[in-house]
């Protein structure tokens, strides 16, 4: 069933209109017809049942039908610190996981960093909420915009994990020790962070360690930013996220 997110405050039985860019992608990309069924789910991550009543290239009109009950989001509430990357493997890192389950996205600028400025969070927002329906999911992860890594340590003590190449516990290990309270009654967000191409050196590491990062590593074999980033999320979603399940 077709699936959109809308920024709506409110959403309530009967007639809603869609315009703009969703109006274009249920009319020309998913081929929309009156009648066809359509799943809204709202900024909240409440989802409503709905059907076409009237499309076209600019407007569409859906009937709101009632609530959906589906909960497909995972109780590990997964931040991603992410070193800024070159090109297009930004792009892949806030795709993939999205599609993984992380809730928010912090773009940071490092020692290392070969990007520093960038005017891309807009186009990172909307590849994370493709991402978010493409994979059934109630909310689109927050994309923030970049800031430095010490202005990101600095904001207060933080829970999570730092991949460093230069050694640290095994990422397995880490995640145990790391974990805390992430999960639980009362979870707080559990960071995942990683640097860019250049990785982050050993300063960099010492400050994060002192937040409250675990230093850890992938061992012996050396990953792509990119690659370790998807890995790193795939691995903690499954060790203490819901994935496992």
């Amino acid at each position: 069933m077709p699936l959109i997110f809308l920024p709506e405050p409110e959403i309530s039985p009967g007639i809603l209109t869609i315009t703009g860019e969703k109006a274009r992608y249920l009319a020309t990309v998913l081929r929309c017809r009156p009648g066809d069924p359509l799943t809204i789910k709202d900024s909240r991550g409440n989802a409503f049942a709905s059907k076409i009543v009237d499309l076209g290239k600019k407007n569409v009109s859906v009937e709101i039908t009632g609530r959906e009950e589906a909960e497909r989001e995972s109780p590990l509430q997964m931040v991603l610190a992410q070193g800024l990357l070159k090109g297009e493997k930004m792009d892949l890192v806030i795709q993939k996981t999205t599609e993984l389950g992380v809730q928010c996205i912090r773009p940071v600028v490092t020692g290392r960093s070969q990007v520093r400025t960038t005017r891309k969070t807009d186009r990172w927002k909307k590849i994370a909420e493709e991402a978010s329906r493409q994979s059934g999911r109630d909310r689109i992860p927050d994309v923030k915009e970049p800031v430095t890594l010490a202005e990101f340590l600095g904001e207060s003590d933080m829970n999570g994990i730092i991949l460093w190449e230069g050694g640290g516990q095994p990422l397995k290990e880490a995640l145990s020790s790391a974990a805390g309270s992430a999960a639980g009654n009362k979870p707080t967000p559990f960071h995942i962070l990683v640097g860019p191409e250049g990785g982050f050196s050993a300063a960099e590491v010492e400050e994060a360690s002192k937040r409250g990062f675990v230093v850890c590593s992938f061992g012996k074999r050396t990953l792509r930013a990119e690659t370790a980033s998807i890995a790193a999320v795939s691995i903690t979603q499954y060790v203490i996220g819901d994935m496992g399940l």
